[in-house]
């Protein structure tokens, strides 16, 4: 519970980390969220639930330093992605359905597609993969056009649209079409590349995210910008 001087200022709700927060993910509902934190194993994934000011860790252990964490988008899912692998658990069955491979050494973000069958994953060996859930655990499509690391993966939630950021200081934009009928494979083909971000210490675009009603693009840099991209 927040302070009463903080609840002055407008502050609802306030939990206390051990460690540094490294991310925050929200559930789609409003009601709950996940951190990730700095620790090893499986203290450093936390879902809170802020109508009840509970938190909770839905891990006992997980294998490896975790990189980034997702809620699925319309199904009781938590994604958690450690330096190699994908695991994809079932929060009300506390059961793990699937392990993605996507063959990389070192695992940088994952974005879940808003019809939940797709996930991509970006890497710092410079390598984007697609998978599609229903197909299997292996990548239906791997993509290497960046010239070094990448940062951020990103789908839109309104368009067929998908962005990657890179310490190349690029954003690359793809077209990413998810067809109704099962049997019709993802088609993806690239769209552009924006320039601008300069490049700071060897780091490039460090992150980007989808206007969630224009076909806008917002990213941020090394180089202390934030830019928007239509």
């Amino acid at each position: 519970m927040p302070t009463s001087a903080e609840q002055a200022t407008g502050i609802h709700v306030s939990v206390t980390m051990h460690k540094t927060v490294k991310s925050v993910m929200w559930h789609r509902r409003g009601d709950y969220l996940a951190t990730l934190t700095s620790e090893e194993g499986g203290s450093s994934v936390l879902i809170h639930q802020v109508s009840k000011h509970k938190s909770q860790r839905p891990f006992r252990k997980l294998k490896g330093a975790v990189q980034s964490i997702m809620f699925h988008p319309t199904k009781p899912w938590f994604l958690v992605a450690t330096q190699r692998y994908v695991r994809i658990y079932n929060l009300m069955q506390q059961a793990l359905i699937k392990t993605l491979q996507p063959g990389v050494k070192w695992i940088s973000s994952i974005d879940v597609h808003p019809q939940g069958d797709n996930v991509i994953v970006g890497s710092y060996d410079k390598k984007l993969s697609w998978f599609d859930l229903d197909l299997s655990v292996k990548p239906y499509r791997s993509i290497r056009y960046h010239r070094q690391a990448i940062r951020q993966v990103q789908y839109s939630r309104k368009f067929p649209l998908f962005a990657t950021t890179s310490d190349d200081g690029t954003i690359q934009v793809y077209h990413g079409m998810v067809y109704q009928d099962l049997n019709q494979n993802p088609l993806i083909v690239p769209l552009k590349i924006l320039r601008g971000h300069e490049i700071r210490n060897s780091l490039g675009v460090l992150d980007c995210l989808f206007h969630p009603i224009q076909p806008w693009l917002i990213s941020s840099g090394a180089d202390g910008t934030i830019r928007l991209w239509t």
